[in-house]
């Protein structure tokens, strides 16, 4: 009776030991994850054109893919040890926090907001928030434009409510889960405008040649991080490490030319890394 009890004790410590070790959560640093189980999770989107895309087979392809894949490799995984898994912008900061993933590359704007809950390395890429509209509107020309009409983007963030208290206060907002579902209601004529950073907006453009298009007038300056533990500052100092590597050997250039290079968006220079 008495090692059946014990066995019994033994397996629930064994269970809650693999759970805990499931998003990194045993470790104080995302660089001793990947040092000593040589395997990371890393949150993506699965639905940006170009940025982040779940793919026919069930893999990621697009820009924060390959920095992801960069940044892991630099902390010693090996691309075919990474699990993607699927994030919408609503959920990053929960992820995180309850180790769910490791890091978050995924369109993820560094905000005072964000910073309070969670750790950002980077800036890998900064991008301006714009507008996508049907290809024939000629009405929409900027932010300033859209009082009275229907306005898509995503909850958890920041670009339509920015375009609410800055610009067009009589907008109806519509939010929904995810980019490509405003897309949709978009192009079906339900809602006028989506708004995003420009090249997300340029991936969709892209999609759908003829059908949609980027106004081109950008009114704000977003900051993409790679999301972590809070005051993981040994992960961060070695994502920053390895991302001002991927800049100055040509890594960076070739990934962005190589994911957003066709849909026409405009070639940025490398940003300057944050090193707070």
């Amino acid at each position: 009776m008495f090692g059946r009890s014990l066995y019994a004790v033994f397996a629930v410590v064994a269970v809650t030991a693999t759970a805990c070790g499931s998003g990194g959560d045993t470790y104080a640093s995302i660089v001793d994850k990947a040092k000593n189980d040589k395997k990371l999770v890393i949150g993506v989107k699965a639905d940006q054109p170009g940025l982040g895309l779940r793919t026919p087979d069930g893999s990621f392809s697009g820009f924060d893919i390959e920095v992801a894949k960069y940044v892991a490799k630099a902390l010693g995984v090996e691309a075919k040890d990474i699990t993607f898994k699927e994030t919408v912008s609503a959920n990053r900061e929960a992820f995180i926090e309850q180790g769910q993933v490791d890091m978050v590359v995924a369109t993820y704007s560094i905000t005072d907001a964000r910073k309070q809950k969670v750790s950002f390395a980077g800036p890998y890429f900064v991008a301006g928030q714009d507008l996508l509209v049907r290809a024939d509107d000629a009405a929409l020309t900027g932010p300033e434009t859209l009082n009275g009409k229907k306005l898509c983007s995503v909850a958890g963030s920041t670009p339509a409510q920015k375009v609410k208290t800055e610009y067009a206060k009589e907008v109806q907002l519509q939010e929904e889960r995810t980019y490509s579902a405003c897309v949709d209601r978009v192009l079906g004529g339900q809602l006028d405008a989506l708004t995003t950073d420009n090249v997300i907006l340029a991936g969709y453009a892209a999609q759908h040649t003829g059908k949609l298009k980027v106004v081109g007038k950008a009114f704000s300056t977003e900051k993409y991080g790679i999301g972590l533990k809070k005051d993981d500052t040994t992960g961060r100092k070695a994502i920053n490490d390895a991302l001002d590597k991927m800049f100055s050997d040509g890594s960076w250039t070739k990934a962005l030319q190589a994911s957003v290079g066709a849909s026409g968006f405009a070639m940025p220079q490398a940003p300057q890394l944050e090193r707070y």
